[in-house]
């Protein structure tokens, strides 16, 4: 194996030693299957190619100091993945294979795992294609389900550390009654334009309203997003938005520190009360934000006049982090100990 950099990888793929798989066919679930290929074998007419029978998660494995590896929520990740299954008519993973999958491949990949010094977690993709030949839009017959995973280290290069984002108004990353609440690769497909939009004008993401009105706060690009004002922490309601496994966490975690936790309709005006904001997935965990500008109305909503992170979400930050790595007491059994 190439010496990894470890304190210096970014958030990208880096090829390992295996990957486990599963195929759904004749109705039922096969059994497990290691693999050292990086490649699949799929026909040119396979359903997800065609009618975007696809789904994904993103979970992590972590090193942790007492040298244990913990995997944090993957229930959570199995329930998400069993919902965008009924959302786009594809078969259930069972928690109970979802589960087997994601241990058996980290404890495969263990020289994988980055130390814990490093700050780099190992990232585990589960995937799951609907892979039967057909021309006609209806749900393919056979199904191929991958877990396979990769060394990353923070996914915005500057980590925990404030960020501008900007409103757009020109593009729509779903459709209310749409597949906003699967995580499902149309999803991220329809935000690249805006994506790279808002990357050339200098920003770190693109920040979306609803697409019925324009007049509430959806998503934070590929994230969720919430707010700090008047000791709550407020975070947007909608049928266009991906239930995060993180934000579930941090609304459990800032009630057990005494806050009030709103989940409803956020008006674009209200951004202006804020005290602090910030944008938080499997990916970043908590990405603050510096600033948020409405290019239309010439507003600029600003969260860190001095650049920095919020007292609120850096305490919220430090708290789930500790808990990944098994720092702190694990009260609400979040964690799951791959490798002792």
């Amino acid at each position: 194996m190439k010496e990894i950099d470890w304190a210096n990888i970014g958030f990208g793929y880096i090829p390992t030693d295996y990957n486990v798989r599963c195929v759904w066919r004749d109705g039922k679930w096969g059994e497990i299957e290691v693999s050292s290929e990086t490649t699949i074998n799929l026909s040119i007419a396979a359903t997800c190619l065609h009618y975007g029978q696809e789904a994904f998660e993103g979970l992590k494995a972590y090193r942790c100091p007492d040298g244990k590896v913990r995997v944090f929520r993957m229930e959570e990740n199995a329930a998400r993945l069993q919902a965008t299954s009924r959302g786009i008519v594809m078969p259930e993973v069972p928690t109970e294979l979802f589960t087997e999958m994601v241990k058996r491949v980290v404890r495969l990949n263990e020289h994988f795992i980055p130390p814990y010094e490093s700050g780099a977690t190992l990232y585990l993709r589960p995937l799951l294609i609907g892979t039967t030949a057909q021309v006609g839009v209806h749900p393919a017959k056979d199904y191929l389900f991958i877990i396979f995973v990769t060394p990353v280290g923070p996914y915005f290069k500057g980590g925990f550390s404030t960020t501008p984002y900007v409103v757009t108004r020109d593009y729509d990353r779903s459709a209310p009654l749409g597949t906003g609440c699967y995580k499902v690769g149309g999803n991220y497909a329809a935000s690249l334009r805006a994506n790279t939009w808002a990357h050339e004008q200098g920003y770190s993401c693109e920040f979306y309203l609803d697409a019925k009105e324009k007049k509430y706060i959806d998503e934070c690009g590929a994230a969720n997003f919430f707010g700090i004002k008047d000791n709550t922490y407020v975070t947007p309601l909608s049928t266009s938005i991906l239930p995060s496994v993180t934000n579930k966490s941090l609304m459990q975690l800032a009630a057990d520190l005494g806050l009030k936790v709103e989940r409803r309709q956020i008006p674009i005006e209200e951004l202006e009360t804020f005290e602090e904001a910030g944008a938080c997935g499997t990916a970043a965990v908590i990405s603050p934000i510096e600033r948020i500008d409405d290019p239309e109305t010439g507003k600029s909503y600003v969260f860190a006049p001095d650049g920095k992170p919020g007292p609120i979400s850096t305490r919220l930050y430090q708290k789930l982090i500790n808990i990944q790595y098994g720092i702190e007491p694990d009260v609400h059994n979040w964690t799951t100990v791959v490798i002792e």
